[in-house]
């Protein structure tokens, strides 16, 4: 993997680590009371970075003005691989493919780099197998490479945004996302549906651990880096080379602010709001030249995001200069009043260029295709649409780069999960554990002693993975569907056996010889999008088996350090009350090595690593403190920026053992 050429000055991550106050509203008024007016000139203005290209504009009107208006209808239709084929694409002339989260090449349950490869030139070879008098034009294949090429066997697995918030580290982001293009582009790949730039408000909300911060500026700060990372480095010979991928800024807008947290919901703010908070991440994408927005499945005041022009092309396009395209989001075009999944115009006049159709786009073609006919769609409009793309497809260099087989990366299997792309992942692992108590200075652990690893996420590598992890879910998968990953207890294990201690594994803690300490690993099971919805911020809920095992540990006189696997805070106070320190590790990833990494001194006594993380969301002091952010009133738990380090004194005062609920 190349280096990252210019890294962010380490000041920029000191600043971060300030809590910044933001002017905040109140999120539960009720959408009536609040305008759906906006007010384009208050918006920012920030620079696009590609100055006008005569020689790339007059390719574009020379392709538009071969193409009939049904080769323009599809290049605005993305169809998924598990419901369209290499014919349809050539018959339809498909402008883009994905592959959601569950589909794989052949329709299996797990895909090797091999098989999308050799799918990624199918698609290709029948977009340019045009009969004569078509215009052939490449497909565009997209994929949810969210925190690795994550629907790649063997891909290497980083962790989720939520703990890379807390390592208040652009500079590795950036690496991060540049070796993450290079596992997709190893695999024909083009396109990745990320970054993230949501920020999220209300922990209830399945996705919080998609948003790298409930801090904008700190947002702001991460959407350069992972945009740069993706793509290169715009006026730079790395940008959008064979080594990159377009990027997709996502969910433009507010899909972090919906009221209770509710995915695909309404955000209830006003317009200030929304343009500071929701909004901060997409100036600086644009400034660094992401290529493709994708808009939210929410509403804002009541109005969906997919069909409010004022939003998207008022605001998006005209005002802040977006010359990329805007794509949709999994037929959430049938989410719009008098719509359906496959009849839509209100959503490409409002500005979406390119409409996800993952399993519609039958459907949508024939009626999008009527419309404009008819001229329920301008011509105007749909010009415009296929414009964006085609600029998006050459400055990739799509119509160059010939099938995706014979491009410098494909094929090269050895980047995919490669030694480098696992370190970069375990030093990400070690930079975003939060260390929330540390007792008496517990840790960091002797490796020299007797360790017991217990708890159903020690030796559980899709457990710490989380969701969007082979699948949409991350479920049903084992730890041999990770041929490169290490478990947490095996990271442990190998450590302090190399030391000379002894390391045991035991699910329920029962033990024949009483350890010096135990690392009791639990969680939160992997979950994806509305599928993660909670009422509340309680940890388990009737549920008590966690807790009773530290707190059978801890009666036997054994110190337990608890590592937590969680997509959000949670309120676990009973937990933290009962364990004698307690790590907040977050979706590490597949590098379970990197916790043991910090919890453990070397073998000749020394400290490896220390604390790095500090909290990117404030942590919960009841079950009902779900929307607690900086500039709120209300004091959580734990602040934002709060994090220990070996030296302090990690002493935590008895906790409140009242969840709030009952009130």
């Amino acid at each position: 993997m190349k280096l990252v050429r210019q890294s962010l000055a380490s000041s920029v991550r000191a600043a971060l680590m300030i809590i910044v106050t933001v002017p905040m509203t109140c999120m539960a008024a009720a959408s009536a009371s609040l305008s759906t007016k906006v007010h384009p000139a208050s918006w920012p203005a920030p620079h696009w970075p590609f100055a006008k290209s005569d020689a790339l504009e007059q390719r574009v009107q020379r392709l538009l003005s071969q193409m009939t208006v049904e080769e323009k209808v599809g290049q605005i239709i993305q169809a998924d691989i598990a419901s369209v084929t290499p014919d349809d694409v050539r018959q339809y002339h498909l402008g883009s493919i994905l592959a959601g989260g569950d589909s794989k090449p052949g329709g299996g349950r797990l895909a090797s780099p091999a098989q999308w490869l050799a799918l990624a030139d199918a698609y290709y070879h029948a977009s340019m197998d045009m009969p004569k008098g078509s215009v052939a034009i490449p497909v565009l294949f997209g994929i949810d490479a969210v925190h690795g090429d994550n629907d790649v066997t063997g891909a290497t697995i980083f962790p989720h945004n939520v703990a890379l918030g807390a390592m208040r580290d652009p500079a590795l982001v950036q690496q991060i996302t540049a070796a993450t293009a290079e596992e997709v582009r190893a695999t024909g790949i083009t396109w990745a549906f990320a970054p993230t730039i949501a920020v999220p408000r209300d922990r209830r909300w399945g996705r919080s651990y998609e948003g790298y911060s409930e801090n904008p500026q700190l947002v702001a700060q991460y959407a350069t880096a992972a945009v740069e990372g993706l793509q290169g480095r715009v006026g730079t010979s790395q940008f959008l080379d064979a080594s990159h991928v377009i990027a997709t800024a996502k969910h433009f807008l507010g899909d972090g602010g919906t009221t209770n947290g509710k995915d695909e919901g309404n955000t209830e703010v006003s317009e200030t709001e929304l343009r500071d908070v929701d909004g901060a991440g997409y100036p600086p994408a644009i400034a660094a030249g992401v290529q493709t927005m994708m808009a939210s499945y929410s509403s804002w005041n009541g109005v969906k995001m997919h069909g409010n022009k004022a939003l998207l092309t008022d605001v998006l396009k005209d005002r802040m200069g977006f010359g990329g395209f805007v794509v949709g989001d999994w037929n959430a075009q049938g989410q719009v009043p008098g719509c359906s999944n496959e009849d839509c115009p209100i959503v490409i006049n409002a500005g979406i260029d390119m409409l996800m159709a993952p399993d519609s786009w039958r459907g949508l073609y024939t009626h999008t295709l009527a419309e404009v006919k008819s001229g329920v769609i301008p011509m105007a409009r749909l010009d415009d649409a296929v414009t964006r793309i085609l600029r998006v497809k050459l400055r990739l260099g799509l119509f160059e780069m010939g099938a995706p087989s014979t491009q410098p990366l494909s094929g090269k299997f050895d980047l995919i999960g490669s030694s480098a792309h696992r370190a970069l992942a375990r030093q990400a692992v070690r930079e975003s554990l939060v260390l929330l108590k540390n007792q008496d200075h517990l840790l960091p652990l002797n490796p020299r002693q007797r360790v017991l690893v217990v708890g159903d996420g020690a030796d559980n590598i899709p457990k710490q993975c989380g969701g969007w992890t082979l699948n949409w879910q991350g479920t049903g998968t084992t730890n041999a569907d990770f041929p490169h990953g290490e478990s947490i207890w095996n990271g442990i294990r190998e450590q302090v056996t190399a030391a000379g201690g002894t390391a045991a594994l035991s699910a329920d803690g029962t033990f024949k010889q009483k350890p010096d300490v135990a690392i009791v690993v639990f969680g939160e099971n992997p979950y994806a999008e509305y599928h993660g919805d909670l009422p509340n911020l309680a940890y388990k809920p009737n549920d008590d088996s966690d807790l009773q095992l530290v707190r059978h540990l801890r009666a036997q006189g054994v110190p337990v350090v608890a590592v937590f696997l969680s997509g959000r805070p949670l309120w676990v106070n009973r937990e933290i009350n009962a364990s004698s320190a307690f790590v907040a590790a977050w979706l590490p990833g597949s590098e379970g090595g990197g916790v043991a990494d910090v919890l453990l001194r070397t073998r000749d006594d020394k400290i490896a690593h220390d604390f790095h993380g500090k909290l990117a969301y404030s942590w919960p002091r009841t079950a009902t403190q779900t929307s607690r952010n900086i500039g709120s009133n209300n004091r959580p738990l734990f602040a934002y920026g709060y994090g220990l380090t070996y030296e302090d004194n990690g002493n935590v005062s008895p906790l409140s053992e009242d969840s709030g609920l009952s009130r």
